[in-house]
């Protein structure tokens, strides 16, 4: 096998691989994690994202070894970790562990936080290089509490990235940060882990947070996968209805694919829709229309009462109450430009646009 053979077969291999994995813990009756498949390609960024208690966490312990899964495989860069007759504990997993409260050593400055798990023949380059990357020269003295939050939080990543890790795991990275740190700092972590070229999976319940760092998300429910896709495709074309209304907001309604195929039947009138699945004409289904897809029209299309409305600044999020023909009233949620001039009260008449509504096949 030639260098490029070699070279070719180490990008396939992926760098996380869970299959089947089951997880209940001592005094449940109910799995918290509940036969959990995926993949995690190397140098990717897969966010785990669900409402607490929806087993993220544990799925994210299991990877690091702090929990033993009860059945099912996991490994790491092709090598088996944990299945019934293999396990091999944290600390020779190759994971650089993020913890929700960063976990610096308090008595330990910058420099030797960082250079905390660096073997020792190559740690002050190492450390250079790290302090670098997460842009801290000139702090390596500091202390912990001499630090702001968002440069806590680079030393923790620093710190896990110094060994080269197989996988870095963050969990819930950004919740102890204020909403405008928040978002710089989601930035900042999609920059860092991109340059080193690392592989991580972040825990996450804040939709934000995974659409804006996240190659893959892995969207999880009750202990299993509910859908796994790019940010993109899981905000326009989520495969449930929980999906649908936990990545983002989103207008549900029962439909009929129409004749033509491209449209659905509802209660609005045709609502025009790119992606139907090739559902047969007569195929019950629900849509999720989101609320950008809304868009006033000076006459005609469906008509509706604005219920309530709240400036945003980046938009007026808008209730529209639609009775005509409709029974039960339906309430409908639009983001609207924040220029449009619009109170509670007034008549409106709008079209739904086909680029943000997808068709959800259970019924």
């Amino acid at each position: 096998m030639d260098a490029k053979q070699i070279l070719s077969e180490v990008k396939t291999i992926s760098a996380i691989e869970l299959n089947l994995v089951v997880k209940t813990y001592l005094g449940s009756s109910e799995p918290a994690v509940k036969g959990i498949s995926l993949s995690v390609d190397s140098g990717s960024i897969v966010t785990l994202l669900g409402p607490s208690g929806c087993g993220k966490t544990t799925t994210l312990r299991l990877i690091a070894g702090f929990e033993r899964a009860d059945s099912g495989e996991i490994k790491l860069a092709g090598k088996v970790v944990s299945d019934m007759s293999t396990w091999v504990p944290p600390e020779r997993r190759g994971i650089g562990m993020v913890f929700q409260d960063y976990a610096l050593f308090p008595h330990l400055n910058v420099r030797d936080n960082i250079g905390f798990g660096c073997k020792s023949h190559q740690r002050a380059e190492r450390i250079r290089e790290i302090l670098a990357l997460v842009d801290l020269t000139g702090l390596e003295n500091r202390y912990p509490h001499e630090l702001s939050g968002g440069q806590q939080q680079r030393v923790a990543l620093g710190r896990a990235l110094a060994p080269h890790p197989v996988v870095v795991l963050l969990d819930e990275p950004f919740s102890n940060l204020d909403a405008d740190l928040r978002a710089q700092m989601r930035l900042e972590v999609k920059q860092i882990i991109t340059a080193a070229g690392a592989t991580a999976v972040l825990v996450t319940h804040d939709q934000r947070d995974a659409l804006s760092i996240s190659d893959q998300i892995v969207v999880m429910r009750d202990g299993r996968v509910e859908q796994i896709g790019s940010p993109r495709d899981v905000y326009q074309h989520p495969e449930s209805r929980f999906v649908a209304m936990f990545v983002g907001d989103s207008n549900i309604i029962p439909g009929i694919i129409g004749p033509d195929t491209k449209s659905i039947e509802t209660t609005l009138g045709l609502v025009p829709c790119n992606h139907t699945h090739d559902l047969p004409p007569g195929q019950p289904v629900y849509l999720s229309i989101r609320p950008e897809s809304i868009e006033l029209t000076s006459e005609g299309s469906v008509e509706g009462v604005v219920e309530s409305l709240s400036y945003t600044g980046q938009s007026v999020d808008v209730k529209i109450r639609v009775d005509q023909g409709v029974n039960p009233a339906l309430i409908l949620l639009a983001h609207l430009h924040p220029e449009e001039k619009v109170q509670r009260g007034d008549k409106l008449h709008f079209r739904i646009m086909p680029d943000f509504v997808a068709v959800i096949r259970e019924h």
